[in-house]
Order: C-alpha cells, then sequence, then structure tokens
C-alpha cells in the first residue's frame, strides 16, 4: 500500500515535474510531498522512511497537535497551525495541524484535513522558476500560512471600521453582540502566531539549527512578530470600541433611570392624595360636594405641579 500523496513535485534546473509515487527516482534537485496523514499507507510509508531521523518521524505521527518543533542532524521538523478549508468553503474558523519534516533536499509536509496554506503554497510552486531550496521551501510554506492570516486579518479589520464609523455616525451602531464574533476570531488569530512565532524563536536559538536556514528562520520571526502586533492593535481597536459602547449603553440606562425617577417623584404626591380620597371612612372632605371628585382632582394635580417647582428649585430638573 502506497502513501496517501496529495500532491509532489520535483524542482529539476530545467523544470519543474510533479511526482506520481513517493519512492520513484528524483531528478536530482529538490522535492516537495504534501501527503494524506488520514491514509493508513501514509503512515506506513513515514514509518518507514528512512531519509527522516525517528524523533522527526515520531513528531510527524504523533497524536498531539499543539504547535513545536525539532532538529535532529540535518533535518528539521515541526508542527504548525492554519485554518482547515472545506470543498466548497475557502476559509473556515477550524484549525488544523500541518506537520513538516525539512532536509536539505526534500520538504515533506502532512495533514489530517485540507488546509489553506497548502493550496497557497502549491500555487506558488507551480509558477516558480528554476530551482529551489530548503530554505526558500521553508519561507514558502510559512508565507503561505502568513498570507492567509494576514488576509483574514484584513477582514476584521475592515469589518471593526465599519462598526466604528457606524458608532460615530450614530445612525446604525452595532451593538455588543455583534462584535462577539470578531473578538472571538481575532483571539484565535493572535493565538495561533503566538504559537508559530515560539516555534521559530525556539528554532532561531538552537544551536542545532543548520546555518542555511537561520537567516529564513529569523526572517520568519519577525513577519510573524509583525503580523501579531497588527493582530494586537486589531484587538485594542476593537476594545476600545467595546468600551465606547459600554459608556454609551450606560448612559442610556442611566438617563432612563433619571427620566423614571422624576417621574416616580412628581406622581408620588398625586397618589397620596387620591389614596387619601379613596379611604371608606367618615368625615370625607367634599364627599357630599357635586365637584369633589374635580376638586380632588386639581389638589393632586396641584401636589405635582408643588413636586415639580421644588425639584427645579433644588436643581434636579436642569439636565
Amino acid at each position: 500500500m502506497g502513501p496517501g500523496l496529495i500532491w509532489g513535485l520535483d524542482f529539476a534546473p530545467d523544470a519543474i515535474r510533479p511526482v506520481d509515487h513517493c519512492d520513484g527516482g528524483t531528478t536530482g534537485g529538490f522535492r516537495w510531498l504534501h501527503l494524506n496523514l488520514a491514509d493508513h499507507g501514509t503512515r506506513q510509508w513515514i514509518e518507514g522512511a528512512a531519509m527522516l531521523p525517528e524523533a522527526v518521524r515520531e513528531l510527524i505521527l504523533a497524536p498531539d497537535t499543539h504547535q513545536r518543533a525539532l532538529v535532529d542532524g540535518d533535518t528539521v521538523g515541526c508542527v504548525l497551525h492554519d485554518f482547515e478549508r472545506d470543498f466548497d468553503v475557502a476559509d473556515t474558523a477550524r484549525v488544523g495541524a500541518l506537520r513538516m519534516a525539512l532536509t536539505p533536499t526534500l520538504m515533506l509536509t502532512t495533514r489530517l484535513h485540507p488546509l489553506r496554506c497548502a493550496d497557497i503554497a502549491r500555487h506558488r510552486l507551480e509558477r516558480t522558476k528554476g530551482v529551489i531550496g530548503g530554505a526558500q521551501a521553508l519561507d514558502l510554506l510559512v508565507g503561505a500560512i502568513a498570507e492567509n492570516i494576514a488576509d483574514i486579518s484584513r477582514t476584521l479589520s475592515a469589518d471593526i471600521q465599519r462598526a466604528e464609523d457606524a458608532f460615530l455616525e450614530g445612525h446604525h451602531p452595532p451593538q455588543p453582540r455583534d462584535l462577539i464574533g470578531i473578538r472571538r476570531r481575532l483571539a484565535q488569530l493572535h493565538r495561533l502566531l503566538a504559537g508559530a512565532r515560539g516555534v521559530f524563536q525556539r528554532l532561531e536559538r538552537d544551536e542545532e539549527l543548520p546555518d542555511a536556514l537561520l537567516p529564513t528562520v529569523e526572517k520568519l520571526t519577525q513577519r510573524l512578530q509583525a503580523l501579531d502586533a497588527d493582530i494586537l492593535e486589531g484587538q485594542a481597536q476593537l476594545r476600545l470600541l467595546r468600551d465606547e459602547l459600554d459608556i454609551q449603553a450606560a448612559q442610556r440606562t442611566n438617563q432612563n433611570l433619571y427620566i423614571l425617577s422624576i417621574i416616580t417623584a412628581l406622581m408620588l404626591p398625586a397618589t397620596l392624595v387620591t389614596g387619601l380620597f379613596g379611604m371608606n371612612t367618615g368625615g370625607m372632605p367634599f364627599a357630599g360636594a357635586s365637584h369633589g371628585t374635580l376638586t380632588a382632582t386639581l389638589v393632586a394635580a396641584g401636589a405635582a405641579g408643588v413636586s415639580y417647582c421644588l425639584l427645579r428649585w433644588m436643581g434636579f430638573m436642569r439636565r
């Protein structure tokens, strides 16, 4: 049983050729294989791949998916995160693991579910001119992950700006619950980038890292850090917008409570008057008068008017 080869490319000095079989002979250049880890044949092939150190094979086949890296001789193994895609949806919120093994002549990537970065990397590889090496392959792969995250970040930033404009204009201000989805996605991007940045920072400090890869790792670390700074800036902007919305909501609540308190204060004396005339006791004033109801109503209205003048004199009606 052969491995589940999704796509593979050989980079020869004269051309780029597709790979039909993982065990086929190379053209003497660099080879990139992208395998389906859900295929049992892939696992068997990786277990018997003599070109990879045992620690790297264990890293690729391990069940845990947290982002990490190791260096064994001239081979680098990594587990990185990217967003999965569906057949009809290029961008989903599900995070999947991309497992990678890089040697001087081979880039091996595996995944359980389709990932967006693999599509971006393949399209770039098909437009590549000439031979690439391990450093270029690593730069292209991580660059594809960064490009995907940058696209999502720009979309979220545009959503935040539209919400902020709507808030400032005041016509259709966003509700706090409308921003929860943006906040959740930004937090997801930050966690993904923080993990990837930590992986490459550890690789940068690893004394066993091949010298040919060090400049690329340093560049990728800086790129991921800059991208994470953009995500943090978006989070700060969103947090400020949510604070403004909360302040606006608190002001509306306080204004409503103020109006309700004024109405209650105005109606309280009138309620006292109507309660007094409603008692079923003897000697009630105006009980036998023909205009008793009108007189009681005027007394209640007068009590409310006196309350209004008193509140205005005390300064409660100046807001």
